[in-house]
């Protein structure tokens, strides 16, 4: 039996088959200047599906983010072919009636919804979004044998084909045709749906000082506490399909929605041990960015270190369980 972990409760739920889900469902994907909080939208896709998970309309955009459009060699927009494009305000109440009243479905929800709702913020305006849906987790949650957590392999696994990856419209249509079995696997299989409440981000932070905890989401900078030992020992590596055990060593990289220091809160309130770098010993690395080249994300790849989304490790921090020896 596994200990629930109740402490600090997460914004999220678990709904029966097909449950909760409004007038459906909008599949989502943004191109960004980046990865952090001060980045920029540069270009929105969107398809809206009826609640059995059909396409009914799609929808795309490009956006002047008004500053450098940042990796060109990723999603090939320039600043020439960004410069006549509408700015965010200018097509933020077209996109807020096309997520309006449906749960919003993205590959790593987390990262789309944050940079979905900060230029909201941005403009004054409140994203109309209740809920979300993360592939990544209703991937694992199906127990699809996927070889690693991108978009790619999920497409692979249901036979759709990508046509231009990292364009938004064509990430997102590849993303609607994979939920749809995905969706109708988990009616069959009676697999409650990964939906997740949605809070606005109100606080940019664009302009918090720099320091050690740059390149996260958090919204400013705090000198780091000393942390209690974790009263475990280290039960092994984290397998999937499996829940977090209590003294697993769980490494984190690169930019997190939750405010690190309240991630760590949890993580060392549920038993785990908060490890600052992997090794062969690291039980699970958290990251929104598994093919980046940070140091962490490349001694996990070396090491064959499991890897999960920050969507993902919200799910399995709801749930530890005890260890073995306790």
């Amino acid at each position: 039996m596994y200990a629930p972990f109740t402490t600090s409760p997460l914004p999220a739920q678990r709904t029966g088959p097909g449950g909760g889900t409004g007038r459906g469902f909008a599949v989502v994907d943004v191109e960004t200047t980046g990865l952090g909080r001060s980045d920029r939208v540069i270009s929105a896709g969107v398809y809206q599906l009826d609640p059995d998970g059909e396409i009914t309309d799609h929808w795309y955009t490009l956006v002047n983010p008004e500053r450098d459009p940042g990796p060109v060699w990723i999603h090939g927009l320039t600043s020439e072919v960004l410069a006549g494009a509408p700015t965010f305000p200018e097509v933020a109440a077209e996109l807020a009636e096309r997520l309006r009243d449906r749960v919003m479905v993205a590959h790593n929800a987390l990262f789309d919804w944050n940079m979905i709702s900060r230029e909201f913020s941005r403009a004054g305006l409140r994203a109309p979004v209740e809920q979300r849906l993360c592939t990544m987790v209703l991937a694992r949650d199906l127990r699809l044998p996927l070889p690693n957590g991108k978009l790619s392999s999920l497409a692979a696994h249901f036979g759709v084909s990508q046509r231009q990856a990292h364009h938004a419209l064509d990430d997102a249509r590849v993303l609607a045709e994979v939920f749809r079995p995905s969706l109708q696997l988990a009616r069959n299989g009676g697999v409650p749906l990964p939906l997740t409440a949605c809070v606005a981000v109100t606080d940019l932070g664009e302009n918090a000082p720099a320091g050690p905890s740059r390149g996260s989401w958090s919204s400013s900078y705090r000198p780091s506490r000393k942390r209690p030992a974790c009263p475990y020992p280290n039960p092994g590596r984290w397998v999937d399909g499996s829940p977090l055990v209590q003294g697993m060593r769980v490494a984190i990289t690169g930019d997190t929605a939750t405010d690190r220091e309240l991630l760590e809160d949890r993580m060392i309130e549920a038993g785990l041990h908060i490890a600052s770098s992997v090794s062969r010993l690291t039980s699970l690395l958290v990251t929104n960015e598994p093919t980046s080249w940070s140091g962490k994300a490349r001694k996990a790849r070396e090491y064959g270190t499991p890897v999960v989304g920050e969507d993902a490790f919200l799910q399995l921090l709801r749930e530890v369980a005890p260890h073995p020896g306790a």
